[in-house]
This record gives structure tokens, sequence and C-alpha cells, in this order.
């Protein structure tokens, strides 16, 4: 009976032991507690992101004619003379994949429809086609942007991380003007990709509030081609749960290119800024 008893002592104190701790394997001796892990944009492996941006937009374009070389179009400011709006309500999406502590992957996509129609006060050189003064043009600005940005942490803690890498962008732009006076159509697009340069950045303010951002950047000039890109956004999250967050941010997208060569020739200057909300769901 003692020998019964004394073994029901050992094996409560057992599992008293290992409910308050984790044993070493080894030595049987109790562990540290685990320190707690609070989900936040710090922990997050997985992260996806929908979100509805308010941006006002700017656009300067000058589409250059093939033949004869050498010849410029007209400069355009494209809100103010060619009618398209300058002010958009877009979706976006992103996605960030985390690889270890340190690494991870974001995947991001914009794209910027607008069509607008006015009637010209001066003569227009469009690529091609020369609109005259007094006829009423219909023009089209498309616009996609997709950006894989890869970046490392080289400071990580449970409240900041800071990292950054490599990315790239790829940009595609279409632009069509359609003279509705002669029916007159003239089309030019253009395909590129932007290396940049990211800075992620993350500030876990309390359990529930975290301040997130990323800035992209990169300056490339070639032969033919000159260009650059500045993509900027900067939030604030309330974890609602842990994997459900709402947040509401800014962004600001710029990008200035030149073509002398190609399907597009000419340039082009585009800006987009303007809040953001979001809902944001993370494992």
């Amino acid at each position: 009976m003692r020998i019964w008893l004394a073994t029901a002592v050992s094996l409560s104190a057992i599992l008293s032991t290992a409910a308050l701790a984790d044993i070493d394997p080894l030595s049987g001796a109790p562990l540290p507690p685990r320190k707690e892990e609070i989900p936040s944009p710090i922990t997050d492996h997985f992260y996806a992101l929908a979100g509805v941006y308010s941006a006002s937009a700017k656009t300067h374009i000058r589409l250059d004619p093939n033949n004869p070389p050498g010849v410029q179009g007209t400069p355009l400011d494209a809100e103010e003379q060619l009618g398209l709006p300058d002010h958009l309500t877009q979706g976006t999406v992103e996605l960030m994949f985390r690889m270890g502590e340190r690494s991870k992957v974001r995947l991001d996509y914009f794209e910027a429809d607008r069509t607008g129609t006015a009637t010209l006060a001066n003569d227009v050189v469009f690529g091609n086609s020369v609109f005259a003064a007094g006829d009423k043009i219909q023009s089209t600005l498309n616009w996609r942007m997709f950006g894989l940005i890869y970046t490392y942490s080289f400071y990580r803690s449970d409240r900041f991380e800071v990292g950054t890498g490599l990315g790239v962008y790829f940009v595609q732009a279409l632009a069509q003007g359609i003279d509705l006076t002669l029916s007159q159509t003239n089309t030019q697009s253009a395909a590129d990709p932007f290396p940049t340069l990211p800075l992620d950045y993350t500030w876990r303010i309390s359990r529930r509030w975290a301040f997130t951002g990323h800035a992209d950047y990169l300056n490339v000039s070639l032969s033919r081609f000159h260009g650059w890109l500045a993509n900027v956004h900067n939030d604030v999250q309330y974890r609602w749960n842990p994997n459900f967050a709402v947040g509401l941010g800014y962004t600001s997208i710029r990008t200035s290119y030149n073509h002398s060569t190609g399907s597009f020739t000419g340039e082009a200057y585009m800006s987009f800024n303007g809040p953001e909300a979001f809902i944001r769901f993370s494992f």
C-alpha cells in the first residue's frame, strides 16, 4: 500500500512539474518558460492584403512619331488637355511569404485604367497621328504594375524589424488617342522591368497596434532609355484577432521614363498619391 501511495505522489509531482515548465530530455530539469510570441507583422509567416486606394493622378506624356526620326510629339498634360480623370478609386492586392525568420518575399499588383474626352485647343502630334485644333479626342491610358520584392531583415526584435534586398517591378503602359472627328486612331504601348532597391520597416507599437511601411526606388539610365520608379507606402494596423487586421495607410507611386527606340518612343511621367484602407489575413 505504501509503495502505491509513494508512486502516486511521485507521479503527481512529475505531472505538476511538467505542467509548469518544459523538461530537459537529458537531465530532467525544468527548462525556462517559453517567451510568449505576440502575433504581429514581425511574426507573421504569410499575409494576404486587399485594399481600396483613393488616389489623385497626375500625368505628363509625349508620344513621338516613328518617322521621320528626330521629330518630337506634343507635350501634354493628360488630365488638363485630354480630359483624363484626375482622381481614381482602385483596388490593391499584396502578398507576403516569410522564409525563415529574416527572409521574406512580397508580391504586389496595381493597375489604373483611365479614359477621357476633350476638344483640342491646339494642333497635337500624338505618335504617328496629327490631331487638329477643334477636333474631339478620346484618350485612353492604361497602367499595370506588378512587383516582386525580396528583403532580408538585418535588424529584428519582438518590436522592430528593418530589412532591405532587391526587387523588380514589371510595368506595362498603353496609350491610345482616337480622333472622333476624323475617325483616326493611334496606339502605342511599352512594357519594361524596373529593378529597385527596397526598404521594409515594422514597429509593433502594442499587442494590437503596429506601424508598417516600405519604400522602393531606383533610377536607371541606358543608351536609349532613362527611367525611375518610386513606390512608398506607410500604414497603421489594428490586430482584430491573431489572424485578421484592419488598417489605414498612404501610398505614393511615381514613375518617369523616356524611350528613344522601340514600339513606344517619347516620354511619360505619372504619379498616384492618396490614402488606402485595407483588410489583412495572416498567420
